[in-house]
């Protein structure tokens, strides 16, 4: 087994800003609920509940770990951002402190999350998972699933045979309003000297991304599904916080600086304000369960 479970991003959080605490808070508060709607087709489709032992890669500040937890799960979580997985664990562990009361501790001591580096022992009972999640998307940018394979491969032999392994990712950018934001990300990133482009531009997502990281993890496909995963803000300012905190503009913070991506961001979201200045848009997000 190899030493983690989490894949290694070379250019995540290079350049977030001095306080990553608040880029953490960013995502948790603003951007994380926006794949509400892709984690509860999946719990729907899976019947997650009591039976399920749940390990979620790169899980993040830990909603979709909530949401399982609420419905009888038990759930590990493991991720590389220490900022975000702190988060994680005031939201499901007992004693922790978060702001939002009726989110406090529903998961009693159903979950556990890991920091990376460390290899996952098997479930909270000691029993091997029986569903393992991906719900970061994978193929939105260069590169993003490279060390996901090897994670996925060390998460497998802890699991049942014929567990069920999902990875999500982005619709066609036609089906995404927000990919047309997106794209400010490449351009930027673009316009920077060769010799200061690096992995994690932004990329159009590709029709077979997930069944290729499951061909190289030895997964088999077992089905899909779509789900409308609209990006609604409460204004523009809000909107660039969030999306900034995906981490999708990093390369393009680092060709640049972030004043300028914040600022061609917010020009690029006027298509999608409404008269009331929140900002609205709709997206399609691609699901694929597969068995080991």
């Amino acid at each position: 087994m190899t030493p983690t479970l989490v894949r290694n991003q070379p250019y995540a959080d290079v350049s977030a800003p001095a306080d990553a605490g608040t880029r953490a808070r960013d995502w948790a508060e603003i951007q994380e609920r926006m794949l509400a709607p892709l984690h509860g087709a999946v719990y729907d489709r899976l019947e997650v509940g009591a039976a399920t032992r749940m390990l979620a890669l790169g899980c993040g500040s830990g909603l979709a770990m909530l949401v399982a937890a609420a419905r009888g799960a038990q759930v590990t979580g493991v991720d590389s951002d220490r900022e975000r997985l702190a988060l994680a664990r005031a939201r499901l562990l007992p004693g922790a402190d978060w702001d939002d009361a009726h989110a406090r501790h529903p998961a009693g001591g159903r979950a556990r999350l890991l920091e990376d580096g460390r290899p996952a022992p098997a479930g909270a009972d000691g029993a091997p998972y029986n569903l393992i999640t991906v719900f970061e998307p994978i193929g939105c940018a260069a590169g993003d699933s490279e060390g996901l394979v090897p994670a996925l491969r060390s998460a497998v032999p802890l699991a049942v045979r014929g567990a069920s392994v999902v990875l999500s990712g982005w619709g066609p950018p036609e089906r995404c309003a927000t990919a047309d934001v997106l794209r400010v990300a490449a351009r930027l990133t673009d316009s920077a000297p060769p010799t200061r482009t690096e992995p994690g531009r932004w990329r159009p997502t590709l029709r077979d991304d997930l069944e290729d990281v499951a061909a190289r993890a030895g997964l088999r496909p077992d089905g899909s599904g779509r789900v409308s995963c609209p990006f609604g803000y409460a204004d523009v300012g809000s909107a660039v916080r969030g999306l900034l905190s995906t981490g999708l503009f990093d390369a393009a913070v680092r060709a640049t600086d972030r004043s300028q991506v914040e600022k061609e961001v917010a020009e690029a979201l006027h298509p999608h304000r409404r008269p009331d200045g929140t900002v609205w848009m709709p997206n399609v997000f691609r699901y694929l369960i597969c068995v080991t």
